[in-house]
């Protein structure tokens, strides 16, 4: 970890440490209070902008570990009266270390601290205005082929309450692209088997209407009819999905439900609830949908976010491409038969279209 300006740094939770840090022969410090100045942005961010739990989560934390910062330095400040060079020094230092996207994600906890305090607290100078977030580069999502989502669709046991719930699951993971966030929180009301629509509550509490297809409808329908009654017994829960003593299911039971079933057809490891996701927008834009009706059913805010599938289709389409044409098929020798070489139809040194 990076020194911190004064002689302080931060530790991997957050408290302060110089100094005066808690040590062989010092008193353990009392954690320190909550910034007032902190918590009305974090309830900002989470009532009004409606960010979900887990960024508010996050964002309490990275902006927890800057004030701690702060405090560190010589002479200590809060928040409210740290200049830019102070917003340098803690990125130059503790607030640049780790990966790319927890980097960028503390810049954008701290910018839209000192946002916030310029519009409505009267902050004379954004101390944050400088900051540039780190360029990434995006992965391409990991995808499952057709024919892998049909392997563990099929590897789900025929019968039992748990299998009609399991078959559910995935078929509404691959068959409407939800988030394990969303198909968790999914309640039977939200289903509407008759006019094939799935109604979800996505990032920032936006609604969404999803199409349902036949065999997501029929799975589902099964389920709620006669599995989700044998688990539920006499409690009365709203959650559509329940666990097996008959409580709504979980997050991490989602996790645990959908790696014993890659295990059971070996693709362990192969895939998370996201990849259905991935492998259900990839599908789609394999088959011809156009990206603003991927857009609508992923619950993508910008269409850029759903534009990288196109970057998975042109893959796709760049190894159908080699593999079938006659003029394009890779050389065992791991070179693309390409036209125009010598002994070609083109002639010695001639390319051809």
């Amino acid at each position: 970890m990076n020194a911190a300006a004064g002689g302080g740094r931060i530790d991997v939770s957050g408290a302060a440490a110089g100094s005066g840090a808690a040590g062989v022969g010092h008193p353990a410090r009392r954690p320190a209070a909550p910034d007032p100045t902190l918590e009305e942005y974090l309830a900002y961010v989470e009532f009004e902008r409606t960010l979900s739990p887990n960024t508010v989560a996050a964002y309490r934390r990275d902006l927890a570990r800057f004030a701690a910062f702060l405090a560190a330095a010589a002479p200590p400040r809060s928040v409210l009266q740290a200049g830019d060079d102070d917003v340098y020094r803690y990125f130059a230092g503790p607030g640049g270390d780790g990966a790319t996207t927890s980097v960028a994600r503390r810049m954008a906890a701290v910018r839209g601290l000192y946002r916030y305090l310029v519009r409505e607290r009267g902050l004379v100078t954004d101390p944050a205005t400088r900051l540039q977030t780190p360029r990434h580069p995006q992965p391409l999502p990991r995808v499952l082929g057709v024919d892998q989502v049909e392997q563990v669709l099929r590897g789900v046991p025929s019968e039992g309450a748990l299998a009609e719930r399991d078959l559910a699951l995935f078929e509404l993971l691959y068959g409407c692209g939800l988030r394990a966030s969303e198909v968790v929180t999914l309640r039977l009301a939200d289903i509407d088997l008759e006019g094939g629509l799935v109604r979800c509550l996505g990032k920032g509490d936006k609604e969404r209407v999803v199409p349902l297809g036949s065999y997501a409808a029929a799975a589902v329908g099964r389920y709620a009819a006669h599995g989700r009654r044998l688990l539920a017994g006499r409690r009365r829960y709203d959650e559509l999905f329940l666990n097996a003593r008959g409580a709504p299911l979980t997050r991490q039971g989602l996790d645990f439900v959908l790696r014993r079933a890659l295990k059971r057809v070996g693709l362990e490891g192969k895939a998370s609830a996201h990849t259905f996701r991935h492998s259900f927008a990839t599908h789609l834009v394999e088959g011809g949908a156009d990206l603003r009706s991927v857009q609508e059913m992923l619950g993508h805010s910008d269409i850029a976010t759903t534009q990288i599938y196109t970057h998975v289709t042109a893959d796709h389409l760049r190894e159908v491409f080699f593999s079938t044409h006659p003029r394009a098929r890779r050389r065992k020798g791991g070179q693309g038969g390409q036209g125009g070489g010598a002994g070609s139809a083109g002639g010695p040194g001639k390319a051809t279209e």
